[in-house]
């Protein structure tokens, strides 16, 4: 099986968004008709042990937690139906966390910008080591959770994703050719909130009540020394 520096060969890494009803709720979304989604650039991926994530200056600094999907083959035009074929199509799983900036999101929101921005910043992607298929049988019943501080923030199974995997990669596969490598990140579920320098965060999986040892992460975050301040576009 590959190894976590793996992860960084991707191509791309395509998040969907608003895929659980609570969170949607919880930031005042809209209820997507179909799987919505949104770019992470490669540079934003951390690796386990890379070092803390950075806080940009300004910065109002949420967490996400999300199952990760590393594809094993290409998929184009893919047809959803088949769900054996989707499963097939994933080579492994990962955790990550789709850190944000918040309050560049809401502003993009407000003027209709895009969100590269507070989704993109170097470290805003940290990752767990790669996981087994056999690890996670069925990747619509386990549970994801966060926790800061010792802190329990999120803990919601996957069972409650509105768009299962099938439909999040054919509905990606329609718009943009999937290729080996590259990261899919499902959503996230309730509980998103701040974070600040000085945070402890974990995260990770469970399968059956018991955590997956390969999709733990333990990060800390630190202000960033960039010279990028947060300004109202």
């Amino acid at each position: 099986m590959s190894s976590a520096s793996s992860l960084k060969n991707a191509g791309k890494v395509v998040c969907i968004g608003r895929n659980y009803a609570d969170h949607i709720s919880e930031l005042n979304s809209a209820k997507p008709k179909q799987p919505f989604f949104f770019l992470k650039p490669t540079s934003s991926i951390l690796l386990p042990r890379a070092g803390p994530v950075l806080r940009p200056r300004g910065v109002d600094l949420h967490y996400e937690v999300e199952l990760a999907l590393v594809l094993g083959k290409e998929l184009r035009d893919f047809d959803g139906v088949d769900e054996k074929a989707a499963l097939d199509a994933v080579d492994h799983y990962a955790v990550g966390i789709d850190m944000t900036a918040r309050n560049t999101q809401n502003e993009a929101k407000k003027k209709g910008l895009p969100w590269s921005i507070a989704k993109g910043f170097d470290t805003f992607l940290p990752m767990s080591n790669i996981v087994a298929k056999s690890a996670i049988p069925d990747p619509h019943r386990c549970e994801l959770f966060l926790t800061v501080n010792n802190e329990p923030r999120q803990l919601d199974s996957t069972e409650l994703m509105l768009f299962r995997i099938p439909r999040i990669l054919s509905d990606i596969s329609k718009v943009m050719t999937l290729q080996k490598g590259d990261i899919v990140l499902t959503g996230t579920p309730k509980g998103v909130g701040r974070l600040v320098p000085g945070d402890i965060v974990r995260a990770g999986v469970k399968v059956d009540g018991k955590e997956v040892e390969d999709g733990r992460i333990e990060i800390v975050v630190e202000e960033s020394t960039s010279s990028y301040e947060f300004k109202e576009t």
